[in-house]
């Protein structure tokens, strides 16, 4: 009895010390809501942050108030969490509150702030990890400024999200710096060797690399990455997907060993791409390689940087402000001082105008050894279809048929088939030579078979002649690429057929006689090479309305081509397309630099990028002609169109950039000369901001350098 008499006055005077420690406390309220009442830090008590928000009128650094329970975590380049939005009338007692809570970086520490106002208090520091250092700010910062985009957007593109747990491991202990590789198959170009010794020395040589064909390229550049870290430096390399990483991946583990290099794709999941992610950046690791996510990695003492097949449309980041991992890499090239080296099998003709500018050098093999390791190419234009009894009546010639019956007796043979969307527009009836407006060389449509169009400037063309020769009669190219594949399997019921295209992918396949039926870009590896390979349906590529169509055509099909076995081993190739095209006698002769140079000439007799700088601009038409009635754009500015977009119909495919399905979009492409790039891309994002801030009705979207201009 005594015992449960004395608890019920134990219990107030406890509370009671509770009660009385708690007022006595110097801790501040409602924490970390707005930290009302908390003392500020007593050095730099200003935190400079860059928000979460990719809207472009509030593209600028924001000042917030360090608490002084903050002040030991709050360093550059650490994530935090803020109040945003509050307004003026929001303070008390000289503190800005309310606002919603979003994420941003701290990029720097302050002891006074620009704005005279009362500052709103940091919320937290979600983490003590700075993710966002000096250089890769700088880096994002430009690539915003050069495509017109805000520099939040960069920055969800270049950190990855948090990850608890990845934090809180360790990174491995970097390893010394490896020896020095021996050349290996670099010897097959002039200057290989020497590119490789410069890396070695120290040096920051700029190179356009035209690989030979082969399976030798991933072991090339692993070379290169072993003769960076050999110096001391870092090196960063970046491949258009998965397929091409995980080679490169193989080659850099045989070369330099495990544990010197990373590989950041996304099929590694989060958590571990952002532990791989951490360890460069904590510069326990030298080297990474990666798909276009891996351009703004944070390498140390970064000394080269490798891009392979910038052609292929996999390095255009889909999201805002959709940079590509060319310009990234050429940008980070030129603020770090390093090496460049831009690789592949075909050439694009911005890596022709590098070399052309004189900012890099040519890096190739002698013809002896283009002829020694490339296939033999043969050709089959319209005039031998039309002769060709198995032509008309299975839709392949001849020689496909002779072609695949003896790559088969000694291994796979791959057949090429373009994907459907390739379909083109309108050609010449006798020539085929596409049909391109007078004025601006856009290509011309007969929408609903009416008039004559241009797709880009919108002109009428209604008195169209062929400059190759003379024609004015029209024709539209019909594919049945598929039927064809289905002709091809039927034709030989004994041999197994494998198919690689957009819903499944193959990686490799072996050695062994098959028809491997492929779409552009889905090629898998072959044991030993392809006995042979058939690239059908050329038209379908060549005849696309766009600027690129002949540079594509021919990447696509050098692409495959360098899978088949050298003309020494037998390897044949075989092009359905009319021979006397540039693009398919580049193939012949293996020569996709000179082609890349010719089409640098015309690009600058034309006025196209990139010779030029060009922005497109789509909405729906009322707010593409107020914008551009709005926007100060350069003196030396030309504007083509609008022009009506395609309507995307309800449940189709939709690509990047696309209107939304059902509504009629424009757009308008604005050009202007070297030197006024920078010009025009601060036109446009001033003027998009200015109608963002006001609340501007209609969308209007800008992309500046436009792979696909129609």
């Amino acid at each position: 009895m005594s015992s449960e008499n004395e608890k019920p006055s134990e219990e107030p005077e406890q509370l009671a010390l509770i009660r009385e420690t708690v007022r006595k406390a110097k801790v501040p309220k409602a924490k970390p809501r707005t930290w009302r009442g908390a003392a500020l830090a007593k050095e730099l008590p200003v935190a400079r942050v860059v928000v979460n928000k990719g809207v472009l009128h509030l593209d600028q650094f924001f000042d917030y108030a360090v608490p002084e329970e903050l002040d030991g975590a709050a360093r550059p380049g650490v994530r935090v969490r803020v109040r945003f939005g509050a307004g003026a009338h929001q303070v008390k007692n000289g503190r800005r509150e309310g606002g919603r809570l979003i994420d941003g970086f701290l990029v720097e520490r302050r002891a006074e702030s620009d704005y005279s106002g009362p500052l709103a208090a940091l919320a937290d520091v979600v983490s003590p990890e700075p993710v966002l250092g000096p250089e890769l700010l700088g880096l994002a910062r430009a690539v915003a400024d050069r495509y017109a985009g805000s520099l939040a957007d960069v920055l969800q593109l270049a950190v990855p999200p948090r990850s608890a747990a990845a934090e809180r491991r360790p990174s491995p202990e970097p390893l010394p710096p490896p020896d020095a590789p021996e050349p290996g198959s670099w010897t097959r170009y002039g200057q290989g060797p020497a590119f490789l010794d410069s890396l070695a020395g120290g040096g920051a040589p700029r190179a356009v690399w035209n690989a030979l064909p082969g399976p030798y390229w991933a072991e090339e550049i692993a070379r290169a990455v072993a003769a960076t870290l050999a110096s001391g430096r870092g090196a960063l390399v970046v491949v258009p997907d998965g397929r091409a990483a995980d080679r490169v991946d193989a080659a850099l583990t045989g070369v330099l060993g495990e544990g010197r290099h990373v590989l950041l794709t996304a099929e590694a999941g989060p958590e571990k791409r952002y532990a791989r992610w951490l360890a460069v950046r904590r510069g326990a690791v030298r080297a990474v390689v990666g798909t276009r996510a891996a351009m703004f990695a944070p390498v140390r003492d970064l000394g080269l940087v490798v891009v392979w097949d910038d052609g292929d449309g996999s390095h255009s980041e889909p999201h805002a402000p959709q940079p590509h991992a060319r310009e990234v890499l050429l940008l980070r090239a030129a603020h770090d001082r390093c090496a460049f080296l831009l690789g592949g099998t075909s050439c694009t003709v911005e890596a022709a105008q590098l070399v052309e500018s004189g900012w890099a050098r040519a890096l190739t093999a002698g013809r002896e050894q283009v002829r020694a390791a490339a296939p033999l190419v043969r050709t089959v234009g319209d005039g031998e279809l039309a002769r060709d009894e198995a032509a008309r009546a299975a839709r392949l010639p001849s020689l496909a048929w002779q072609t695949v019956r003896e790559g088969l007796k000694t291994g796979p043979v791959l057949v090429q088939v373009p994907r459907r969307g390739y379909v083109p527009r309108l050609a010449c009836e006798r020539c085929r030579t596409p049909a391109r407006c007078r004025h601006c060389a856009g290509p011309l449509e007969a929408p609903e078979q009416r008039e004559l169009r241009c797709g880009w400037c919108g002109r009428d063309a209604p008195d169209w002649h062929c400059v190759e020769c003379g024609s004015t009669r029209l024709r539209a190219q019909v594919v049945g690429a598929r039927r064809t594949a289905e002709e091809l399997g039927r034709a030989f019921p004994a041999v197994p057929v494998r198919t690689s295209g957009r819903d499944h992918v193959l990686d490799r396949v072996p050695g062994r006689p098959a028809l491997v039926v492929s779409t552009p870009g889905a090629e898998p590896v072959a044991e030993g090479g392809y006995a042979a390979a058939l690239l059908l349906d050329g038209w379908a590529m060549l005849g696309r309305p766009d600027l690129r169509a002949g540079e594509e055509a021919l990447r696509r099909w050098i692409d495959a081509a360098s899978l088949v076995r050298g003309q020494a081993e037998g390897g044949t190739v075989v092009v359905v397309a009319e021979p006397t095209l540039r693009p398919v006698q580049a193939l012949v002769r293996w020569d996709p630099v000179g082609h890349a140079r010719r089409e640098l000439a015309e690009r600058a007799e034309l006025g196209f990028p990139p010779v030029s700088r060009m922005a497109a601009v789509s909405g729906p038409p009322e707010a593409v002609e107020g914008f551009l009635a709005a926007v100060a754009l350069p003196p030396d500015a030309e504007v083509l169109g609008p022009v009506p977009l395609p309507v995307v119909r309800p449940g189709g495919t939709r690509r990047p950039g696309d209107p939304p399905p059902g509504e009629q979009w424009d757009r308008a492409l604005v050009r202007v000369p070297p030197g006024s790039g920078t010009a025009l891309a601060t036109a446009l994002k001033q003027a998009r901001a200015a109608r963002t801030a006001r609340g501007g009705g209609d969308p209007v979207r800008i992309r500046v350098d436009p792979p696909d201009i129609g």
